[in-house]
């Protein structure tokens, strides 16, 4: 399956021809999942509905089918679990994704976090720690906390 992933999201002329890095979508999406998937994690279990809600986030934010998101679901996790630290990941948000962007992936971090039903401590210290990575402000942060909470 990791195969078929890197087969449909391969890199093509036009998809890094903007990008002097030679980042393509596949890089960046891989780059997102994994820090969704490190949220998920974070508190030591990996639920269902933890899972569940990063695959319809997959589904409906970058239009992919079933079979694609569970791909690119599994290869963004091969990828976290072989990485020594977020840095690389959160590097590639910032350098592809405006501030408007990044406010959209803190708020979906957020929504994971809270896709168990509770917020526990290594999930609001990670996304934290990630907020000030990605670059956004303390007010950025919590704005996207209440959007989430708000519902």
């Amino acid at each position: 399956m990791i195969d078929l992933i890197k087969k449909i999201f391969g890199r093509t002329e036009t998809s890094e021809a903007g990008d002097p890095e030679g980042h393509s979508s596949h890089d960046i999406y891989i780059a997102a999942c994994a820090l969704f998937l490190e949220m998920s994690n974070i508190d030591g279990e990996f639920s269902e509905s933890e899972k569940k809600h990063i695959l319809s986030i997959l589904k409906t934010g970058y239009q992919l089918t079933d079979e694609y998101a569970t791909a690119l679901l599994e290869t963004s996790n091969e990828e976290r679990e072989n990485s020594t630290d977020l840095w690389r990941f959160a590097s590639l948000i910032n350098q592809n994704y405006s501030i408007k962007e990044k406010e959209g992936i803190i708020e979906t971090i957020w929504s994971v976090a809270y896709a168990d039903g509770h917020l526990d401590k290594h999930e609001d210290y990670l996304v934290h720690k990630l907020a000030n990575i990605l670059r956004l402000s303390h007010q950025q942060l919590i704005a996207a906390k209440l959007k989430v909470l708000s519902g």
